[in-house]
């Protein structure tokens, strides 16, 4: 039946004198005889656009899907924010690991004031020019690289940006599980790499602690204290089987060892996904791939007392006193929303925001 169909002669209508007449009522053709009426119909034209822009500004507001806007800026005001969706991790990456280092942080838009704070915490440190943010959407991407040129980069495709927030959510872990890609894209590229959520503060210069020809340095993610001379090796299993080591604060060289725990976590992330009701997220992978990779890799725990899990500086005074002097980077986890973290960080004067803003290589966002 359907061969019959596509067989079937069509009739043609008979040629006409000119194929593309003009209609009788045709705003052009009026125009050309009226030059008021051309007028008319540019002021028209000119409506029409506008009105377009408008639904456009309703369907696709800047703060939901801000690439769109940039797009139609970028083509008809020469804006420079089109040069960004073009820039590569590996300009990026050559950009600021000039010697070597690239420090990666991944950011959306309602993190940037954590950025900022963190940014100020590393600027303090003399580090910041080698820091990369990862923008995971096209927003972040163009008020970084506007305010600091350069130091931005976005690896298609970009989450959704609405629903990345919520820990525990699917969009959350869509959100962290690109982590090992994007660490493991600048290895392949020959650099070192160190990877900081911007929910951490520096107080002390972290790379004096980064001893021997390790491929992978972490930290402990427990909050039970650990005796100040602990061994560095990875701690044994816990419960679950697994260790118990946060995936927030990574240093890797561009070593077969390191690359080879970043692909073995891509591997366990495929392999325990998300659902409703194991709502994961990509610590436990990487826990995983430690575990399945330790006696092939160098690994290093960091000291405990340098680089405190928020359960344990936040919420242990008696060992932060004792261990005064030796904290290097807080990390303000074990609690979660953006307005509980940053009262926190008021309450133990790490909120540097409001006084030091001029100090961020970003300024006032």
């Amino acid at each position: 039946m359907t061969t019959n169909l596509h067989q079937r002669q069509q009739q043609q209508p008979p040629p006409l004198a000119d194929p593309y007449p003009l209609s009788p009522i045709s705003p052009a053709a009026t125009a050309h005889q009226n030059p008021a009426a051309a007028a008319l119909f540019k002021r028209s034209t000119l409506l029409v656009l506008l009105s377009l822009l408008i639904i456009l500004g309703v369907f696709f507001p800047y703060s939901g899907n801000p690439n769109i806007f940039s797009y139609i800026v970028g083509r008809g005001g020469g804006s420079t924010d089109l040069k960004w969706r073009d820039y590569t991790l590996s300009e990026a990456a050559a950009f600021v690991g000039k010697n070597g280092t690239v420090i990666v942080c991944a950011v959306s838009q309602p993190y940037l004031p954590f950025l900022n704070n963190w940014l100020i915490s590393v600027a303090r440190r003399g580090h910041h020019e080698k820091v990369l943010v990862i923008a995971e959407d096209y927003a972040t991407l163009y008020r970084v690289n506007r305010k600091w040129p350069g130091h931005a980069v976005l690896i298609p495709p970009a989450p959704d940006a609405q629903t990345a927030h919520k820990f525990g959510s699917q969009g959350f872990f869509n959100f962290t599980s690109r982590r090992p890609r994007h660490l493991l894209n600048i290895l392949e590229l020959g650099y070192n790499v160190m990877y900081n959520d911007v929910d951490m503060v520096w107080v002390a210069d972290p790379f004096p602690y980064l001893k021997g020809n390790h491929d992978v340095y972490f930290t402990d993610d427990m909050a039970a204290v650990k005796p100040l001379d602990h061994p560095h090796d990875l701690p044994p299993p816990g419960k679950k089987g697994r260790t118990y080591i946060c995936s927030c604060m990574i240093f890797l060289r561009p070593t077969d060892g390191a690359k080879l725990v970043m692909k073995k976590w891509i591997e366990e992330l495929k392999d325990q996904p998300w659902s409703k009701t194991k709502k994961s997220n990509d610590q436990p992978a990487f826990n995983w791939a430690l575990n399945k990779t330790a006696d092939q890799v160098e690994l290093y725990l960091l000291p405990q007392a340098a680089f405190p899990s928020g359960g344990l500086y936040f919420k242990n005074q008696t060992w932060v006193q004792e261990t005064k002097g030796m904290h290097v980077i807080i990390h303000n986890n074990y609690i979660t929303g953006f307005e509980k973290k940053i009262k926190r960080f008021h309450e133990f004067g790490l909120w540097l925001v409001d006084d030091y803003i001029n100090e961020s290589p970003l300024g006032r966002l």
